[in-house]
């Protein structure tokens, strides 16, 4: 992408290869709307940047004011599925908002999907801070779908209650057997496990968001799991057995330069196997397994759409609490 003038004071261009640059915007940027979450070093986002996820391309874009950067816009384009739509990060420094950055890097956003042939734009803001809403609403954009960050701090867990909770669930949960793993699953349930992923935006609440169902088999697996492991990251899986088949999975995913704040991801349970309690099992014993393994873990958040109460009410078993509400926004380019 060539570098577009915008105005006298504000142009864009492509990241190239200033990636620290990037990185000073970005964590700017979090720090102010999400500070509670701590940012990688330079060396992880640069890990982040250069293994990114697979199946997906990148185009990452600078915003300048009076010739200095101040945001940063990227481009997530799938490549297996989803071939409509583009996901968006858009961040401007604080201190450079309201001066015609980010509707600059919004007009090269819609541009650029116009140019790809794709129809739809998805991108996040926190409602912590009111100007996102504000800026999506002001570009065109409209609410799809709210999502809520909670989070377990595990200095205040009431274990006795929580491995009273785990046995209750197993006793739900009758002929079904525990596999834990970390990294790469193995040969014998990774077709298991794609199936399971594939399964992830049929099953999950969407919204009116334009996502489609994934195309996921088991070397996209293996390679997302590599990619982790590119970017610096150790995740932790449990699911449940039924007659030697995977029927429901967890993850929790470690940034290990940063193990103290940790992420719990996708649960999933296949429909045939619903209602014996295996989501809060799976969960339960993956919270176990990956304090067993790495004790630095101090806390861990995870996101779920705020329609999603049948997880949010295990989450609020478990002992997770809100901390945030995001909005995914979306603009569907003529």
């Amino acid at each position: 992408m060539a570098a577009r003038p915008v105005s006298g004071r504000v142009r864009t261009e492509p990241l190239g290869e200033a990636v620290e640059t990037a990185y000073a915007i970005a964590r700017a940027c979090q720090e102010h709307d999400q500070p509670d979450v701590p940012f990688s070093s330079l060396e992880g986002y640069r890990a982040a940047v250069a293994n990114g996820w697979p199946d997906y391309a990148y185009e990452r874009s600078l915003g300048l004011l009076d010739g200095e950067p101040v945001g940063l816009l990227t481009l997530g384009l799938p490549q297996d599925d989803n071939l409509d739509t583009v996901d968006l990060e858009l961040g401007v420094l604080p201190s450079a908002r309201r001066q015609g950055v980010g509707r600059a890097l919004w007009e090269l956003a819609v541009a650029r999907t116009h140019e790809l042939g794709r129809r739809h734009l998805i991108g996040p803001t926190v409602q912590r801070h009111p100007d996102g809403g504000a800026f999506a609403t002001a570009m065109g954009a409209t609410a799809g779908l709210e999502e809520i960050r909670s989070r377990l701090d595990l200095a205040t867990v009431d274990q006795p209650y929580l491995d009273k909770l785990l046995a209750e669930a197993w006793a739900g949960a009758g002929d079904y057997r525990l596999v834990q793993w970390s990294g790469v699953a193995p040969d014998d349930i990774i077709d298991d496990v794609a199936y399971l992923s594939g399964r992830l935006l049929t099953d999950s609440p969407v919204g009116d968001l334009a996502w489609e169902a994934q195309k996921v088999d088991a070397e996209r697996i293996r390679e997302d799991e590599r990619s982790r492991a590119r970017r610096g990251r150790t995740t932790y899986h449990s699911g449940a057995l039924r007659d030697g088949r995977l029927v429901a999975v967890t993850t929790i995913s470690v940034e290990n330069e940063k193990p103290a704040q940790i992420w719990q991801s996708i649960t999933l349970v296949d429909p045939e196997h619903r209602g014996h309690r295996l989501g809060l099992v799976v969960k339960l014993e993956n919270l176990r397994y990956v304090r067993e393994s790495d004790p630095r873990v101090e806390v861990i958040d995870t996101f779920n759409a705020a329609s999603n109460e049948h997880m949010l009410r295990v989450n609020r078993a478990m002992g997770f609490q809100p901390v945030e509400s995001l909005i995914q926004w979306q603009k569907t380019v003529a």
